[in-house]
């Protein structure tokens, strides 16, 4: 039985040209080669899976000369994990070892991957040997997080860095493997898997070995993909945008009740669904149809539904699963927070037009038509213009459609009647005005005693003790009068913080005593008085005024020598 490779090792790339999506990286050190221009310390840093080491190893080799099966490669080529050999006592073996020259070729090129996972120490320690090397030595540094290498490793090193392969370039290295292995895939299916890789290389290929494990026939389909990798259809969020549009809430609830049963989690579908709307925003202008990154036929399905969706229900449904997937982890019932931000998403379009006929002006006159059914009692007075025959187009108009202009009278104003169509209504024209403003007077005030006020005052005051208010309760709790125009209440205060703190109260009291003495007019005024309190001085400054009062040379002779009473 032959051994399996997986197809990231099997289709490990042994040149520049056939490595997927870093032109910039294999031109750049093609030529450096070429030119004998290859420095001492290259960094190479990027994502996962997007072909660093392998770049590494293509230069080893081509600097020396060797083929992919040189046994030469084990004695000219070092490959150390940083990960797991990090310490001090690691780097020192590794500049031992650059001390001797090559057996066999030029160069001796030491690949040291997750570099930045080296201690400071580790660091510290290989900073002259990397600024300084043997000039038969080439070290090659690999990383995926180029910020935890110390600044003065980077200024030694010549930067490449690595970017996240497009889905386009993916799906043509998949479909190029499905062919050397005699495998048939679905368009729709690579570009999933590409999707799901998140731009590494090395997850597509697994994903891909992971489809074709799973089907028994060596055929990987879009169905078999999504169930596989449990990722929702397209068809949920296509279904889902249209029953929105046309207000079908049921059936939207009952979509979104059979993805959840199928175990789906309510967060990945809103975040899909925003990704979806986003998606479909985009293809509404031409222009910007590149960024969707999807199969042909998908995304003919998204031009599709993004001509007969307006742009007003994709932002405002884009705000709204924004909102919904930031208050999603926050949520107590979650399954209900995603219910109501799908019952907002589909009156989206009620609410703009409700909008818009708010937004109108009040000038614009509104024609209708009304046909109402001829009766005995009906006026038979025809006006002038009623023999007219009506607007083409608009014969066999049934009762309650449109067919004339109609205008509605002002208040008190009758109609008039128009002849019969012929069909056994008639048509009535009637112009449409704003009716007129209707001024309703306020009632009169009523006067009260001053019984009644400290009636309804005292209830206030009783109301705040309960609440346990006991600063509002003591500010209140007084005797009240009412000066002689008979709505205004004086009260007078020694400090402006007691006024501060009227103040807050001062709106619901004014409102319900103006409510329960049925009188609008009543107003309170407030005033500070400071209170005169007979006390002997106690501080310096008070004792030197109180003497000064008496003695007024005191006060001549403390400002003539300077002297401060408080220090």
């Amino acid at each position: 039985m032959e051994k399996f490779v997986v197809s990231a090792r099997k289709y490990r790339p042994t040149g520049f040209e056939q490595v997927v999506g870093q032109e910039h990286i294999t031109t750049t050190l093609q030529n450096a080669i070429d030119q004998n221009h290859l420095a001492q310390a290259l960094l190479f840093c990027g994502p996962r899976g997007v072909g660093k080491t392998t770049c590494a190893r293509i230069v080893a080799r081509k600097i020396n000369g060797f083929d992919e099966e040189s046994s030469a490669n084990a004695l000219n080529i070092y490959e150390l994990d940083a990960a797991s050999n990090n310490s001090v006592e690691d780097i020192r073996n590794l500049i031992d070892q650059v001390r001797y020259p090559s057996q066999q070729g030029k160069f001796k090129v030491y690949i040291i991957d997750e570099v930045h996972m080296l201690s400071n120490q580790a660091f510290n320690a290989f900073l002259k040997t990397l600024e300084e090397p043997p000039p038969y030595a080439i070290f090659i540094l690999a990383t995926t997080e180029k910020h935890k290498v110390i600044p003065t490793i980077l200024s030694r090193c010549q930067i490449y860095d690595f970017n996240r392969i497009q889905i386009e370039d993916m799906v043509r290295h998949l479909q190029k493997i499905a062919d050397r292995e005699d495998i048939k895939a679905e368009q729709e299916a690579l570009t999933l898997i590409a999707q799901k890789a998140d731009g590494a290389l090395r997850d597509a290929l697994s994903i891909f070995d992971l489809i074709v494990t799973f089907s028994a026939d060596r055929q990987v389909t879009y169905q078999e993909t999504i169930q596989n990798l449990h990722v929702l259809d397209y068809d949920y969020y296509f279904q889902i945008v249209d029953l929105l549009q046309e207000q079908k809430l049921p059936q939207v609830l009952l979509v979104l009740d059979d993805i959840l049963r199928q175990g789906f989690d309510g967060h990945n579908f809103v975040v899909g669904l925003n990704e979806h709307l986003r998606n479909v925003l985009v293809c509404k202008d031409s222009a910007t149809l590149p960024l969707l990154q999807v199969s042909d036929t998908v995304r003919s399905r998204y031009q599709q539904q993004a001509e007969r969706t307006p742009l007003s229900f994709l932002l405002t449904a884009m705000n709204l699963a924004g909102q919904c997937d930031l208050q999603y982890k926050n949520s107590k019932n979650q399954r209900l927070h995603v219910e109501l931000a799908l019952i907002k998403m589909a009156y989206i379009e009620s609410a703009v037009q409700l909008a818009q006929q708010k937004t109108t002006p009040e000038s614009d006159k509104k024609k209708v038509n009304v046909l109402v059914p001829d009766s005995p009692e009906a006026d038979t007075t025809k006006p002038e213009n009623s023999d007219r025959p009506p607007p083409s187009g608009m014969q066999g108009t049934s009762v309650g459609q449109l067919q004339s202009t109609v205008r509605i009278p002002k208040l008190g104003q009758t109609l008039p009647k128009s002849s019969s169509n012929g069909n056994g209504h008639t048509a009535e024209t009637i112009e449409v005005v704003e009716p007129e403003t209707i001024v309703m007077e306020p009632p009169a005030d009523q006067a009260f005693s001053l019984d009644a006020l400290r009636e309804v005052w005292q209830e206030f005051v009783d109301e705040r003790r309960q609440a346990k208010k006991e600063i509002e309760y003591q500010l209140l709790n007084r005797s009240v009068n009412v000066e002689e125009d008979g709505v205004t209440i004086p009260l007078t205060f020694i400090s402006p913080i007691q006024e501060d703190q009227f103040n807050a109260v001062r709106a619901e009291l004014l409102q319900r005593l103006r409510r329960q003495l049925n009188n609008f007019q009543i107003n309170i005024t407030t005033k500070i008085e400071r209170e005169d309190r007979n006390r002997r001085p106690y501080t310096p400054s008070e004792k030197l005024n109180y003497l000064s009062e008496k003695y007024p040379l005191l006060r001549e002779l403390t400002q003539r020598m300077g002297l401060d009473p408080d220090y």
